[in-house]
């Protein structure tokens, strides 16, 4: 049986008992009976002859709302293990970025082309660019994946930050020291700093984009006058329940630490963890279970009205990076010209298509792709789209052959330098303006 067909069987295998959820939530489980400790986190002995340890996402004096900590019950601690040697980063860049300047000019790309054979998730990661500072962690980057085959006897875990998953193309089997998470086209899935994991693939590639988050982890973003409910609900984000591996061969563990990767060889897999409880957890979310909200009276209402996550900076209202999804949605608003406008925006916009078409980009927008508009680079729909939206029998219409979106963040995106001189990257992007005409007439 290929790793492939096996990722489907388990997958196939899960049921709703296989997630526990809620996002933010004090999530507890056990692989086997009596493994959690009751009533203490750190017992003189674990049951099953376990070891205690805990996984802090935090600092231990941050408050109780902001505090993010699993305790973990493990066949072997995490401290048994030999040096860490550095090895080739392969295309993972990180903050600082400092190969090119920040650009000005809007700027897409094509699809990553097709990987080498052999490639896995780890090995077909590549950084398009992102700000900040890792080591200080602020910021965010902007990662593109594409792999053929899956992470076999490897595990990776990231220190610099915590990695949002937008699948694109393929399915994902995400095996986790939590647990298992599947990850297919229209979710997205999000793993906590640290966390170490797997991706085995469910389909004979797979394809996507990466945020990775340096600054403060991505929480649902306050609702204010909106009031109780919409956007994400915090109970269609699906943590795991307790999976684990009681291998012992050589596995390969590979952890980005201060922008390198670093490995080492264990005598057994560290997805070992039998029990565990706590709030540092992984997650994977539907996004077409977001709740749209939307104008129904005029005007096309600003996008950080479709944020999912947010991850909050020292300045109140102002994030390190938002998550947005342009979901299936109606529109229905009277003498409003219904895509998104023309707009110059102090934030900076990372754009991702998943399926279909984006309403405001009839051409060369393409799933895989995606556009770079840094602050205050003007943008809006190209001309094509212009003419129709102005001329369009303002009827419902209902948005739902296109999943796009964003990840928009308060500082400039350098690009790296292998984005700068990519041969995916779209020449002449600047031309789906041109041709819109003067209409002006006093």
């Amino acid at each position: 049986m290929s790793g492939t067909e096996q990722a489907r069987k388990i997958v196939e295998g899960l049921t709703d008992q296989s997630f526990s959820p809620g996002f933010g939530n004090e999530h507890s489980s056990e692989a086997e009976p009596g493994a959690l400790p009751q009533g203490r986190n750190s017992p003189q002995r674990a049951p099953h002859g376990l070891y205690a340890e805990q996984l802090s996402g935090s600092a231990f004096t941050e408050p109780r709302a902001h505090n993010h900590r699993s305790w973990l019950y493990r066949i072997r601690p995490s401290a048994a293990h030999p040096p860490f040697a550095r090895v080739d980063n392969g295309h993972v860049r990180s903050a600082p970025f400092t190969d090119t300047v920040p650009d000005p000019n809007r700027l897409r790309w094509n699809p990553l082309p097709e990987p080498a054979p052999g490639t896995d998730w780890l090995a077909g990661l590549w950084t398009l660019g992102g700000n900040g500072d890792a080591t200080q962690r602020t910021g965010m980057a902007v990662h593109l994946y594409h792999a053929n085959t899956s992470m076999t006897d490897r595990v990776f875990s990231d220190a610099d930050g915590e990695l949002l998953i937008v699948p694109e193309r393929g399915g994902l089997l995400l095996v986790t020291e939590l647990g298992l998470l599947p990850a297919r086209p229209g979710e997205v899935a999000l793993i906590p700093r640290g966390l170490r994991f797997r991706v085995e693939l469910l389909d004979e590639t797979a394809r996507g984009y990466v945020c990775e988050n340096y600054g403060r982890p991505f929480q649902l973003p306050d609702l204010g006058p909106i009031g109780a409910n919409g956007l994400a609900n915090a109970r269609d984000f699906l943590a795991p329940v307790a999976a684990y591996e009681d291998v012992e061969r050589p596995v390969e563990v590979v952890n980005k630490f201060c922008g390198n990767l670093w490995a080492a060889t264990y005598d057994h897999s560290p997805l070992d963890v039998v029990a565990w409880h706590g709030s540092h957890v992984p997650y994977v979310y539907d996004l077409r279970r977001f709740n749209v909200l939307g104008s129904i009276s005029y005007d096309h209402p600003d996008p950080s009205i479709f944020t999912v996550l947010t991850s909050p900076s020292d300045t109140p209202g102002l994030a390190g990076v938002d998550f947005v999804v342009f979901a299936p949605r109606w529109l229905v608003g009277e003498d409003t010209f219904r895509p998104p406008y023309f707009h110059r925006n102090v934030m900076s916009e990372y754009m991702g298509l998943i399926e279909g078409a984006y309403d405001a980009k009839a051409e060369g927008f393409v799933p895989g792709g995606g556009s770079l508009h840094n602050m205050m680079s003007a943008h809006g729909p190209d001309r094509e789209t212009f003419d129709r939206a102005s001329a369009a029998e303002l009827e419902p219409q209902k948005i739902d052959d296109g999943l796009a979106f964003m990840f928009e963040t308060r500082w400039p995106v350098t690009a790296t330098g292998q984005a700068a001189n990519a041969d995916h990257l779209q020449k002449g992007y600047d031309d789906v303006w041109q041709g819109l005409e003067r209409h002006f007439r006093p």
